[in-house]
């Protein structure tokens, strides 16, 4: 097991990004590295963060602004080379046809759940690691 896990955190909103690192924890499973969070508030950040590499899995806002989380994910599927897992924060469970539009690997909704946001993390954090071993 590699000995942490890159989680970067996209959103405008401090309160949301604080919301994920809180909801995460240190480790949101025990089979899991712990997670290290890089937080970006803007797009330009994401795109430099995800070119520098060493991402794990991105979690986006899918209500940010301007640059709202499910166009973000369906631009970084269709333009990163190897994208990381993205992990959409939806403001509603009505929007999940938009996170299937997106192209994400999976969604929680807005305000976070713990338990639900932990499961959904840890759970790509397996699939990436699987894949990377």
């Amino acid at each position: 097991m590699q000995s942490s896990a890159t989680v970067l955190v996209y959103s405008d909103d401090a309160n949301t990004r604080a919301q994920v690192r809180l909801a995460a924890g240190h480790r949101p499973a025990l089979d899991v590295p712990p997670v290290e969070f890089l937080e970006c508030a803007t797009l330009p950040a994401v795109l430099k963060e995800l070119d520098r590499g060493g991402i794990d899995v991105c979690v986006l806002d899918g209500e940010a602004v301007p640059a709202g989380g499910m166009g973000v994910c369906r631009q970084l599927k269709d333009e990163v080379f190897r994208c990381p897992p993205v992990l959409l924060l939806m403001g509603r469970p009505q929007d999940a046809w938009l996170a299937t539009w997106s192209r994400a690997d999976a969604a929680v909704t807005l305000p976070v759940d713990p338990v639900e946001f932990a499961d959904a993390l840890a759970s790509l954090l397996r699939k990436r690691l699987a894949v990377g071993a």
